[in-house]
């Protein structure tokens, strides 16, 4: 007896001969791995992809170092107000209100605040600085005085940027205005390109919600803690959907597949202690809870459904030929075993393959997923055999009624007729269509070729307006009521400097050397196509502007420009460390320390990029920029370090798929060469996966579902997942082809059985797992729908396509003799 044969016999003869011990020691160790159940957290959004990546790196310098205003680094607030003209009289003194209570409010720990209403205030009274001395401004004017002081301010840049862009001068109107409040920093407010559910700032914009709501009028707060608040929400709420979802369609269908109330707890049983020792891993190893995860508690469920059917299905194929609950529970697992070893190998490579990924969140996913099923192997493949074994003696002891005993496709089951279809082609033109269907899934996989790839915040935020069909439902189902969107949405429609995009370059150097402004000018010179520019010179905010603004200002420091400057185009050429300190020592000091640094060794310049640019653009055009510095620089930005995560998700899918391919194919071919002996059996057992694949893929572009953060890993499930069904009919046919005289015997067992039981595990899995559609992230809605479709087509290949190809191989391999074992020779061929 050889090794493995061994292994199998030991398992097989614990389970049905001390079934109660196994049972106990499975028991024992969900108790263990319930305690990592309090230690699990959540992490959200899309800051988790962007680390490491040399575009995010520039992004935290150039916050760190230049700080702006505005950035989220300055923990600031957004107040946004709207309404029929936001510039009359009640609600200039609304938002001065709201900034008065906010500022006054210590636990906020506000700095400084600015609007359009304080600009107002202080155009008509050029003392007040102080909010109270504003509101008293704006309440002593006329409207007519107002709207004379709306006209006054809007020769000033930084009073129309704050109003929306039907902002009317000459009748000073305008539908909506964003102020700012800043608040004092408190610990790691910024210094990424995207957003995570851990804000500091969170704690206190919500509380500014409460105060604002206060004052009355149109008035939404938003920022940054706001958006790391609704990623965590949506976490738990997508959770809260999908799960109870799940299982009840779960539910559902395996009354059906069992029709035994018994055999349906047991399962239920089953697969709960295999979420708590998914669950509890998380906890006892420190991995955070994902978006990304929340697709794996399906997963587990449909493997778990799969083995847990097959399993039961096997075991009633015994009893019903008359033997007894040991017997036929021993033959069914030294049978199963191997083919859940085999599932759980291919499996496990699919979802490891992941841990390629450049980027965490995505390695995690494939280490969770992966030790998932590993989990579930041994809770389906030894606690659950033992736990029905003991259950059916107990029922045998106290002659209790059994129900549901017939197994799925049963010869005259409705199953057993689908299932045979496959075996009605392949009994007649067996290569003729198998040739067909290859033509067709490289078609598909040619046109998949064009399949977009994105990655964007809004991906992972809820939906602008929660479907009907949730507000409806009872706590604790019913989901978080969700601003963040909407208020993006608002903001980019309606305010100008949200509508186009900007590149920014972090250059590294030494810029005292008489060279480096000359060099930050000549960059903007000729910009690519995308960039805003005016008499061929790209628009910039740089130092250069600063010098310019300064020497408008300061006769002095013109002078000191001039004489410094060789050629006579405002630039100064010459002694640039006197031109650094001379506007450190003046008015414009944070203006300044806004673009260069006090050391003078980096420096940010901002390129602004036309509207409807893409990502793609974006990108190019910021390494066009960058390549044109003397020093050493780095274009960076939201949109670039979306881009770059964009083109590491392209490249983690294409590498997770040829590792998990490769992986796969070596592990087939060993496993069938070490078990049967025909190691060919394993490309068998590949070519449904990879036709399954190719149709997966046309069917992303034909559906427009782009490659993203989560289906990024479906080529690699779709091996991991798709495998699980042909490897269930190839083992089942290898297992009988080595017991019967010919190879029809075999496909029929194999095909009328196992392709039964596997119809009933589609329709559980893809009932299953599609729920994620109801998610509240539309990444996740997208990978409920591939994933479903993947498992699908998976079904359709290998019920449909193996037999096929199972008589394709006999015909070559029965012919050449290649590796088919002693008395094969003899076997039939069919369709000869």
């Amino acid at each position: 007896m050889r090794a493995y044969e061994r292994a199998v016999d030991a398992v097989s003869r614990a389970t049905v001969d001390r079934p109660g011990v196994v049972v106990a020691v499975f028991l024992v160790l969900t108790a263990g791995f319930a305690v990592g159940l309090g230690g699990v957290s959540t992490d959200a959004g899309t800051s988790q992809f962007t680390e490491d990546l040399p575009a995010q790196r520039a992004f935290e310098a150039v916050d760190e170092e230049f700080s702006p205003t505005f950035a989220a680094s300055s923990g600031s607030t957004q107040l946004i107000q709207r309404g029929p003209n936001v510039l009359a009289k009640p609600a200039l003194l609304r938002m001065l209100e709201a900034q008065r209570r906010l500022a006054d409010t210590p636990a906020l720990r506000v700095v400084s605040t600015s609007s359009a209403a304080s600009v107002v205030a202080t155009t008509l009274d050029p003392s007040a600085r102080t909010l109270d001395a504003q509101i008293r401004a704006v309440e002593a004017a006329t409207p007519r005085e107002i709207d004379a002081a709306v006209r006054a301010a809007a020769e000033r840049e930084s009073f129309t940027s704050q109003l929306s862009d039907d902002f009317n001068p000459s009748a000073a109107r305008a539908s909506a205005t964003v102020a700012v409040v800043v608040h004092e920093p408190i610990g790691a407010t910024g210094g990424s390109a995207g957003a995570g559910t851990d804000s500091p700032l969170t704690s206190i914009q919500q509380r500014a919600q409460n105060i604002v709501g206060t004052v009355g009028g149109d008035i939404t707060v938003f920022g940054g803690g706001l958006v790391s608040a609704e990623f965590a929400n949506v976490v738990f709420d997508s959770l809260i959907l999908v799960l109870p979802a799940s299982i009840g369609l779960i539910f559902v269908f395996l009354v059906v597949a069992y029709r035994d109330p018994v055999d349906l707890v047991l399962g239920l049983v089953a697969l709960g202690i295999t979420l708590v020792w998914t669950f509890g891993f998380l906890g006892l190893v420190g991995i955070p809870f994902s978006q990304l995860l929340i697709a794996v508690p399906p997963l587990l469920l449909a493997v778990g459904i799969d083995f847990g059917i097959h399993s039961v299905n096997r075991y009633r194929e015994e009893r019903v030929a008359g033997n007894g609950i040991r017997s036929s529970m021993s033959v069914a697992n030294r049978q199963l075993l191997v083919a859940f070893f085999i599932v759980t190998g291919t499996t496990t490579l699919g979802f490891a393959a992941n841990v390629t990924s450049d980027l965490a969140p995505i390695r995690e996913f494939g280490i969770v997923a992966a030790v998932g099923i590993t989990f579930t192997f041994l809770i389906f493949g030894v606690f659950l055999p033992a736990l029905k074994v003991l259950s059916d003696r107990v029922r045998e002891r106290r002659n209790l009624p059994t129900f549901g005993e017939r197994p799925l496709g049963a010869e005259g089951s409705l199953l057993g007729r689908i299932s045979a279809s496959g075996l009605f082609v392949a009994r007649r033109a067996p290569r003729a269509f198998f040739a067909l269907v290859v033509l067709m899934a490289a078609a598909s996989g040619v046109y998949g070729l064009g399949v977009d790839t994105s990655f964007s915040q809004d991906d992972f935020l809820p939906p602008e307006e929660t479907p009907a069909v949730f507000e409806d439902l009872p706590e604790p189902f019913r989901p978080s009521d969700y601003t963040v969107t909407g208020t993006i949405n608002f903001l980019e429609a309606n305010f100008e400097q949200s509508q186009g995009d900007s590149v920014t370059i972090y250059v590294e150097g030494n810029l005292e050397q008489d060279y480096a402004l000359q060099s930050f000018a000549r960059a903007s010179e000729e910009p690519p196509a995308v960039v805003v520019a005016e008499n061929r010179s790209a628009e910039t905010q740089s130092i250069l502007g600063v010098i310019e603004s300064r020497s408008a200002a300061s006769p002095s420091f013109r002078r000191l420009v001039e004489r410094n400057d060789a050629n006579d185009d405002g630039i100064p050429d010459d002694n640039l460390d006197q031109i650094y300190d001379a506007l450190l020592d003046s008015p414009a000091r944070d203006q300044t320390l806004r673009y260069v640094t006090e050391d003078r060794r980096a420096a940010r310049v901002v390129y602004q990029i036309e509207a409807d640019t893409s990502q793609a653009e974006v990108t190019q055009t910021g390494q066009t920029l960058e390549d044109r510095y003397r020093f050493e620089a780095t274009a960076t930005g939201e949109t670039i370090v979306f881009q770059a995560v964009s083109d590491v998700i392209l490249a983690s899918a294409v590498s997770s798929l040829a590792v998990a391919l490769g992986a796969t194919a070596v592990f087939l071919v060993a496993i069938y060469w070490l078990l049967e002996g025909r190691p060919s059996l394993g490309v068998v057992n590949l070519v449904p996966i990879v036709v399954a694949i190719c149709f997966l893929v046309g069917s992303m572009r034909a559906l427009n579902l782009p490659v993203n953060a989560l289906t990024a890993t479906i080529l690699s499930i779709t091996i991991g997942l798709g495998t699980d069904y042909s490897a269930h009919i190839v083992h089942r046919f290898a297992d009988e082809y080595g017991h019967t005289t010919g190879l029809e015997e075999a496909l029929d067992d194999a095909v009328r059985g196992t392709g039964s039981a596997l119809a009933g595990s589609m329709l559980t899995t893809t009932s299953g797992i599609g729920v994620l559609v109801f998610a509240i992230t539309p990444v996740l809605g997208q990978f409920g729908v591939l994933t479903a479709l993947s498992i699908f087509y998976s079904y359709l290949t290998a019920v449909f396509l193996t037999p096929s190809v199972l008589v394709v191989w006999n015909q070559v391999v029965g012919r050449g003799g290649v590796d088919v074992p002693a008395g094969g020779s003899e076997d039939v061929v069919v369709g000869r």
